[in-house]
C-alpha cells in the first residue's frame, strides 16, 4: 500500500484538537484513529504496540537480522489536525496530472490559485490531493504517519537493512500538547525524527523559541447616553495594547529568521474582552525582548485607564531545540544524505513554528523535523501531492538504512 492510499483513509478521521479541555487527548475524536493505528501496527507485525491512557501510539519493529547495534531510531507523527480551521467530515479530492494553473475547490467557492502559493510551480505532472473547500485537508500530520505505517511495511515486505525502529504518534501537538505525555525512556530511541515538515527533502533543526500571552480586561459598561468620563470600554483597550506592539512584527510582514506578536484571538464586548496571542522569535534575547515588550504594552495601557483592570498571563510554550543539536549534527548530515539518495534535494531552514521535535530535545530525545510533501497547513488550501510522499518513504528507507551501518 502507498503512502497516499493510507492518508486518504487516515484524513477522513475527524481528529480536530481543542485548547482548554483538560483531558489528553483534548478531544474524544482523536481515539478513532489512535485505535486504527494500534490495529495496523500489529497488522504490519510490529511489536510492543501500545495505546497510552493519555492516546500516545508506540510501537517497535525489532533490527534486521545482523544490525543489532545499530542506534534506535525513533520516527514521530501527531494525530491531530488544528482547531483553526474544521477538520470534520474531511473529503480528499485527488488532482491527477496537475497542470500548474489555479485549482479549484468543489465547496465553498474558494480557488488555490498559483500566484499566491508559489509552491505549486514545482508540482506540474503530479497527482494533487486537496480537501474540497469546506474544511482543512489534514496533512499536517496525517501525511507523516502514513509515511512512517508506509516505512514499516517496505522494511518488513522488502527486507530491508535497519536498526531497531521506535514508532510514536502522538495528541494535541496543534495546540502545544504533543509531548506532554511522552514517555522518553520508554519509548527506547537514542535518536529520532518528526514527520511534521512541508516539502519532501526539508530538514529543519532550527525553530522559534515560543510563548503565548492572555490578556483578560474588565471594563466600565455603562450607557453610552450617560458614559463621559465614566465608560471603559474593554474592546477600545484591547485595540490601545495591540497599538503598543512594532506593527512591523507580524505574521503577514515577517520571514525567515525574523519574530512576531500574533493576535489569534480577539473576543468581548464593552464589559470584558480576551485577547490572546502567540510570541516567537528564534533568536533568545530577542525572545525575551518581545516578552518585555509585551509586559510593558499591558502596564502602559492600564497606567492609562486606572478604572479598568488589565490581566496578563504570559507563558513560555517551547523553545529553539538547535542547542540541544549541536553534539548530534549526524541527524541532519545523515538526512541530507538520505534525501540525495531519494533523488531529492536537501532544504535546510528554520521552522517558522514548532513540533513535537523541540520539546522532545529538551526531553533529551534528539529530533529534528523532515518534509512530508505538503503545504498550505491549517487552512482549506492545504495540499499534499502523491508523489512527494512517495519520495519521503524513500528518504525515510535510506536515513534508516545509514543508521544500520
Amino acid at each position: 500500500m502507498r503512502a497516499y492510499e493510507r492518508f486518504l483513509r487516515y484524513a477522513k478521521i475527524n481528529t480536530e484538537s481543542a485548547e482548554g479541555t483538560g483531558t489528553s487527548p483534548s478531544t474524544a475524536c482523536q481515539w478513532e484513529l489512535a485505535r486504527l493505528l494500534e490495529g495496523e501496527l500489529k497488522e504490519l507485525g510490529l511489536q510492543e504496540v501500545r495505546v497510552s491512557e493519555f492516546g500516545v501510539v508506540t510501537a517497535v519493529l525489532p533490527a534486521a537480522p545482523g544490525c543489532e547495534k545499530a542506534p534506535a531510531l525513533g520516527f514521530i507523527a501527531h494525530m491531530d489536525t488544528a482547531p483553526a480551521f474544521s477538520g470534520a467530515g474531511v473529503e480528499p479530492v485527488l488532482h491527477p496530472d496537475y497542470d500548474g494553473g489555479d485549482i479549484v475547490l468543489p465547496k465553498e467557492g474558494r480557488v488555490i490559485r498559483a500566484k499566491e502559493f508559489p509552491e505549486l510551480e514545482r508540482m506540474k505532472g503530479r497527482t494533487l490531493i486537496t480537501a474540497d473547500g469546506s474544511t482543512l485537508l489534514g496533512a499536517d500530520d496525517k501525511a507523516g504517519i502514513a509515511e512512517i505505517m508506509t516505512l514499516c511495511q517496505e522494511l518488513i515486505e522488502k527486507n530491508l537493512p535497519h536498526g531497531k525502529i521506535c514508532v510514536a504518534f502522538t495528541p494535541d501537538e496543534e495546540i502545544g500538547e504533543g509531548a506532554d505525555h511522552f514517555d522518553v525512556p520508554a519509548f527506547g530511541a537514542q535518536y529520532a525524527y518528526t514527520m511534521d515538515g512541508d516539502l519532501e527533502g526539508g530538514i529543519e533543526y532550527e525553530n522559534f523559541n515560543a510563548a503565548a500571552a492572555k490578556i483578560a480586561i474588565t471594563g466600565v459598561s455603562v450607557h453610552p447616553g450617560s458614559a463621559k468620563d465614566v465608560m471603559e470600554n474593554s474592546l477600545l483597550i484591547a485595540m490601545e495594547v495591540n497599538a503598543q506592539l512594532p506593527p512591523e512584527a507580524v505574521p503577514a510582514r515577517t520571514e525567515g529568521y525574523e519574530g512576531f506578536f500574533h493576535l489569534d484571538e480577539l473576543r468581548g464586548d464593552t464589559a470584558a474582552a480576551q485577547m490572546t496571542y502567540i510570541i516567537r522569535d528564534h533568536d533568545m534575547e530577542q525572545f525575551l525582548a518581545k516578552k518585555a515588550c509585551m509586559e510593558e504594552a499591558v502596564r502602559a495601557v492600564q497606567a492609562a485607564h486606572p478604572k479598568a483592570r488589565l490581566e496578563l498571563d504570559l507563558r513560555d510554550s517551547y523553545y529553539n531545540m538547535a542547542g540541544q543539536l549541536k553534539d548530534c549534527m549526524h541527524l541532519i548530515d545523515n538526512a541530507r544524505e538520505a534525501a540525495r539518495r531519494a533523488g531529492l534535494t536537501p532544504v535546510t531552514h528554520p521552522i517558522r513554528g514548532g513540533t513535537d521535535g523541540a520539546r522532545l530535545s529538551f526531553m533529551g530525545l534528539p529530533c529534528p523535523n523532515l518534509g512530508t510533501g505538503g503545504f498550505n497547513f491549517h487552512g482549506p488550501y492545504e495540499c499534499v501531492s502523491v508523489e512527494g510522499m512517495d519520495a519521503a518513504v524513500e528518504m525515510l528507507k535510506h536515513l534508516a538504512a545509514l543508521y544500520a551501518g
